[in-house]
């Protein structure tokens, strides 16, 4: 039997946001409390609604989470399970429904739980499930994660770089660009969205040298390098924004863990 035969093509799709944390809920706890997985309804509202390692904080319903639940095991990425007990308990199936594993799902899982975030967030966060140990471990996770349209960049690669998960509607995911300055990261080479809001150098008359007239592109390498300084320049502005919030909330939570 071929490889192909054996192994099934990814079915993920974007998810609602009580979609993704549940899912993300699951994928957290088979990898960090095995002991206490699959999970009962009441311990996936519990885990869903608690005030660590989650963005945003939400309040949801049991009846929602059981909806939530319904849904994603419609479209294959969660399963009933019938053990000894009378409690009812959910498992996950992210690692075919994705078309990933291993360090690639803690990287998923935090995406989920947290949303977008800057890469060295990312990496803190999913230390906790799979071993990442640095930045340089993690991005070669990223690139395999993107190739596959799971993780998106909202900004250029550097220090602070900001990054989402690809499961968001097309909406959502227009609106987590415009946070972030705007950019749509797919080459090196990317214009700012108001590009022509800049004023080309002006070009004043000269007298000129008989033997060595100006390069007629000089002018226009010089607003091609000028323009992707300036993107540049607004994407690490929008990051390091982004990262400031981010180190907010997380004081936030440890606070209101101690409190």
């Amino acid at each position: 039997m071929s490889e192909d035969m054996q192994t099934p093509e990814p079915a993920w799709r974007p998810l609602s946001k009580i979609q993704r944390r549940v899912l993300g809920v699951l994928i957290e706890k088979a990898k960090t409390t095995p002991d206490a997985y699959p999970m009962s309804l009441n311990g996936l509202t519990t885990g869903s609604n608690q005030k660590s390692n989650r963005d945003p904080q939400l309040n949801l319903e049991s009846w929602e989470i059981e909806e939530a639940l319904e849904q994603l095991r419609d479209m294959g990425a969660v399963a009933e399970v019938h053990g000894d007990g009378r409690v009812v308990k959910f498992r996950h199936y992210a690692k075919d429904w994705l078309g990933c594993d291993g360090n690639e799902l803690a990287v998923m899982a935090e995406l989920l739980l947290r949303g977008t975030q800057t890469v060295g967030e990312l990496r803190g966060r999913a230390a906790r499930m799979g071993k990442i140990p640095d930045m340089g471990s993690l991005q070669p996770i990223l690139d395999d994660l993107q190739r596959k349209k799971l993780v998106v960049p909202l900004t250029p690669k550097g220090r602070g770089q900001v990054v989402t998960h690809g499961l968001f509607s097309e909406k959502e995911l227009a609106e987590q660009r415009n946070q972030h300055g705007g950019v749509r990261v797919v080459e090196a080479n990317v214009e700012p969205p108001d590009a022509t809001s800049i004023a080309e150098p002006v070009q004043r008359p000269v007298n000129p040298e008989p033997t060595a007239p100006p390069p007629a592109v000089a002018s226009s390498t010089s607003s091609s390098s000028d323009s992707a300084a300036i993107a540049e320049l607004r994407a690490e502005v929008a990051a390091l924004k982004a990262e400031l919030e981010r180190i907010k909330k997380d004081v936030e939570d440890l606070w209101s863990s101690m409190t």
